[in-house]
């Protein structure tokens, strides 16, 4: 299978757990939730998101990736069902919760990919996925900000459900099978055990502060917005801006084959830390740091995975997924944190904590 196909399939699934961000005041008030909690919606979705990474990331170490990938594409469809027509804010978080849990497809596309590929064009194929993954968390809030704004914000996750069960029906043709025999009990056990490795540790907690940083501009960013009138779908074109970050992906996997990794997370992390500079004043600046923030976290994401896959090709499932239980960590920290920020300091307080994010990934890098 083309890495490409990987990279649309991993965007599609990514993008259902981002649908909510620009959407978080109307759906708030369509559920009578109150906007200074409405960060709730996204933190339940990364939860679901971690647990999923930890319970289900792994089992493409041990089950047949083909049946695998294809369960979680349907029930990612009942899980967006269940949220599209949810009628309380109960069941729109079960909903919301499930989706995260089985948008970890995502990931295990991603350890797929990287298994395929030589070890030479490893970094370059993680890119290309990943340019995908990119592209498909932002230009969800663009496509949900549209949605929304023509059919409603629940016709967002319904068309979402149709196209996952189109994937889980075409996409996924065939895959190496896994060899191990462990039970599922020692898989996890196995999973826990990277903790020992220190690259891995570097890269997690970085993982950890690159995505609090990222979350904390995309959950927050349609509060100040809708407060100055804009739209959903203007709203929304503001992933259509964050997108170039899609165009750091490439570059830093080939960089990453050539053990420039170091070199690139240490730039990328001091380049997230002042990206914040820009975002505290105009729209304009706003929109300047949105693309300098995405350039730096998806080059640091990208290499990360590069530098941490070849301690243990054979564990890929289990090292994709342990590193992005700390992705989901962090979003959901940037989420509910910064929502709750914005409530009592505004975006100033904002910036000052995303960029605080940032400051904690440049230590990560300087404290080898």
């Amino acid at each position: 299978m083309q890495p490409r196909s990987l990279a649309v399939a991993a965007g599609v699934a990514v993008a259902t757990v981002y649908f909510a961000q620009p959407l978080l005041v109307t759906m708030g008030a369509d559920l009578g939730i109150e906007p200074g909690t409405v960060g709730v919606f996204v933190t339940v979705t990364q939860i679901g998101y971690g647990l999923g990474l930890f319970f289900l990331v792994p089992l493409g170490d041990l089950l047949d990736r083909r049946r695998l990938i294809r369960i979680q594409f349907t029930l990612l469809a009942v899980a967006l069902l269940i949220t599209g027509v949810a009628r309380n804010a109960a069941m729109l978080l079960a909903g919301l919760a499930a989706v995260g849990t089985l948008a970890v497809v995502t990931q295990s596309l991603v350890a797929y990919g990287a298994a395929l590929s030589e070890p030479a064009r490893r970094g370059r194929t993680v890119g290309t996925i990943t340019s995908g993954i990119v592209i498909g968390i932002l230009l969800a809030r663009t496509t949900s900000g549209i949605l929304t704004d023509i059919l409603g914000w629940r016709a967002v996750y319904l068309i979402a459900c149709a196209v996952s069960l189109a994937i889980a029906t075409f996409l996924v043709r065939s895959a190496p099978q896994p060899r191990l025999r462990l039970t599922y009990a020692e898989l996890l056990r196995s999973t826990v055990s990277l903790w020992q490795e220190q690259l891995f540790r570097e890269s997690a907690i970085r993982a950890f502060f690159i995505f609090a940083s990222f979350s904390t501009l995309w959950t927050s960013i349609a509060l100040p917005l809708t407060e100055r009138g804009l739209s959903h779908t203007e709203i929304g074109a503001f992933g259509l801006i964050g997108a170039a970050g899609a165009l750091a992906a490439g570059p830093a996997g080939r960089l990453a084959d050539r053990g420039r990794g170091p070199l690139v997370t240490t730039t990328a992390s001091m380049l997230l830390a002042t990206s914040w500079l820009a975002t505290a004043h105009s729209l304009l600046g706003l929109a300047i740091g949105a693309v300098l923030l995405d350039l730096a976290v998806q080059a640091i994401h990208v290499t990360n995975q590069s530098l941490i896959y070849p301690l243990r090709p054979e564990a890929g499932g289990r090292i994709i997924g342990g590193y992005m239980i700390f992705y989901s960590l962090g979003s959901g920290a940037g989420a509910i944190a910064s929502t709750v920020i914005y409530e009592r300091a505004g975006w100033t307080g904002v910036c000052i904590l995303g960029a605080a994010f940032g400051l904690g990934s440049v230590l990560t890098t300087i404290s080898r």
